[in-house]
């Protein structure tokens, strides 16, 4: 069975996406291989019109804590597709499945395979990719102005894990940082700094975690290309803008006006500083039960299915 996940065209590693190739083995490694006759998708925001055509060789597909959206909404659900369990409430609407399909984003399951004996000290921030990919280093410099540690969404996963795990708090504009962070147990506070950020894919998983999606707003940084300022972006930039204006007209002012980068660092202590999010115990632990019991029913189906193949060959 092979392991399907975004990979980026410029070859660079993005944390959500590389998690996949981590994670999964790491769950059970018996049943993952390059026979792209059976495929598995895992964590990504996949499940729209683009991937039957993306994995067209593929003779049964199973989709697991997937999420749907970008691109156009698939019409129908192929019959060689096996969806176990999609991202949130909001994926499973959109696909017209039953609620109970609507676990959580499999990012969560790193609580089960992931540990770290370093301290807990200091908040951290972790931009998107394509803030990273434009910006890294005027948002480091930035960090360490504002005595916040930088974490890039490049970096290899388990340095980006430690990271997180030794984190007081994580300010996080890439998604799967929240949810590791969260499945880590470490409180984390949602920020955008472009109108390009999906709010769609958020509002699934943090609702899947019965939490509300408010994210703090940062003007875009002028290293940012014209899409990411919001120069091009119509209803979506205009109301970007006119939030971090209403959040902190301040901030907004000086940054659109002087381009200073001492009005983002303030923004971001402030950030810091704000009443972070965190799911209930209780809350975590029975979406991950349900997310652990529906990969091991996946796991056993595949292997009865392996030995009924052996057996028929013999």
């Amino acid at each position: 069975m092979k392991l399907f996940y975004y990979q980026r065209p410029d070859g660079q590693p993005n944390f959500g996406d590389e998690l996949n190739h981590w994670l999964w083995p790491q769950l059970c490694s018996d049943i993952f291989d390059d026979d792209d006759k059976t495929v598995f998708v895992g964590t990504g925001t996949l499940l729209n019109n683009k991937l039957g055509d993306r994995i067209s060789n593929a003779d049964q597909l199973t989709i697991f804590s997937t999420g749907a959206g970008y691109e156009q909404p698939m019409k129908r659900i192929p019959t060689h597709w096996h969806i176990h369990c999609v991202r949130g409430p909001f994926s499973a609407r959109l696909l017209g499945l039953p609620e109970k399909k609507a676990i959580t984003d499999g990012g969560v399951l790193v609580a089960t395979v992931f540990q770290s004996a370093s301290p807990r000290t200091g908040c951290s921030f972790m931009p998107h990719i394509h803030s990273a990919d434009a910006a890294a280093d005027r948002w480091q410099r930035i960090c360490e102005q504002a005595d916040i540690r930088y974490i890039d969404p490049r970096w290899p996963i388990e340095k980006i894990l430690e990271a997180i795990a030794s984190s007081t708090h994580l300010i996080a504009e890439a998604m799967h940082g929240a949810i590791v962070a969260d499945a880590l147990r470490v409180p984390w506070t949602p920020v955008t700094s472009s109108p390009r950020i999906y709010a769609f894919k958020w509002q699934d998983w943090c609702a899947s975690m019965q939490l509300p999606y408010l994210p703090h707003r940062l003007p875009p940084l002028i290293d940012y290309p014209r899409w990411g300022r919001g120069l091009r972006s119509g209803t979506f930039s205009l109301r970007h803008w006119l939030r971090s204006g209403l959040e902190s007209p301040g901030t907004t002012l000086e940054y659109a006006v002087m381009k200073n980068d001492a009005a983002i660092v303030r923004r971001l202590r402030a950030v810091a500083n704000a009443h972070p999010y965190l799911s209930k115990e209780e809350t975590f632990q029975e979406r991950l039960g349900r997310l652990q019991t529906c990969f091991e029913g996946f796991v056993e189906s595949v292997i009865a299915q392996k030995e009924s193949e052996l057996a028929s060959v013999a």
